[in-house]
């Protein structure tokens, strides 16, 4: 498993969502490595790591992280996801001891009737277009309004991200080859079982944007309910990825979860 490691002190891991790379992480990981050690990684079939063999779900992306933190004596991390990543960090939080304290920030898995369908065809309708616009992509990412464009149900001020972040992402979301095949599990799929009330005693922090046109925020009282210990933050005025939107305040909830 592919991963960037910057940063001396404590470790802490970042887990990306569908289609990202450790390069999702860019607007935050520079400043988070002032105080901790940052292993950023490509989860299987995004960025520079290699598809798995056989099927694609959160629990066999939570087998492969799991198997990579016990091949390197990561056991028991301090662990960040977002989106995808965020479900994933919430599935290992509740097998029990693979990871440390959790941030997990607007997590997908927690939709109900009309919104699976929207989540999927939305998302699928995003990639296909992504894919087309490709060749074109550098000078997309490069206006305010091709990144509003490409961003409007992601960020709530798409225009104001930075160029790079863009084009990184939409560049791993076309060269995913385990993209499709993990949207529809997502959607489709076993869906999250939680963990019970005083189930461990790590800290665990649910972070929602309020603008989140992804996973909508009535979602997170499902979350809550199905992770009782869990405590929620809510970031105003953001979408999807609070670290893209908020990332002072995103920095100080994962500061205030894993000290």
């Amino acid at each position: 498993m592919h991963y960037e490691r910057i940063g001396q002190g404590k470790p802490l891991l970042l887990i990306h969502g569908i289609g990202g790379s450790c390069k999702s992480w860019d607007s935050i990981i520079d400043q988070l490595a002032l105080q901790r050690e940052v292993i950023a990684i490509d989860l299987p079939g995004h960025g520079k790591t290699p598809a798995l063999k056989g099927e694609v779900s959160i629990r066999t992306l939570a087998d492969a992280v799991t198997l990579f933190l016990q091949e390197n004596n990561m056991t028991g991390i301090d662990t960040v996801g977002s989106s995808m990543g965020g479900r994933l960090v919430l599935e290992l939080f509740r097998r029990g001891s693979v990871l440390g304290a959790v941030v997990s920030l607007d997590p997908g898995g927690f939709w109900k009737g009309w919104e699976i369908p929207f989540f999927y065809n939305t998302i699928a309708a995003s990639i296909r277009i992504v894919r087309l616009l490709q060749p074109i992509m550098p000078g997309i990412s490069k206006s305010a309004i091709g990144r509003s464009l490409l961003l409007l149900q992601f960020s709530k001020k798409p225009s104001q991200l930075s160029p790079q972040l863009v084009l990184n992402e939409m560049q791993a979301y076309a060269a995913s080859p385990s993209f499709d095949e993990l949207l529809r599990n997502l959607a489709y799929g076993e869906q999250q079982k939680g963990a019970p009330h005083e189930y461990r005693a790590k800290p665990l922090a649910i972070g929602w944007g309020k603008n989140d046109r992804v996973c909508f925020p009535k979602q997170a009282a499902r979350a809550i309910k199905l992770f009782p210990d869990a405590t929620l933050h809510w970031f105003e005025n953001c979408g999807h990825f609070p670290h893209w939107d908020a990332p002072q305040k995103t920095i100080e909830l994962i500061y205030k979860t894993t000290g």
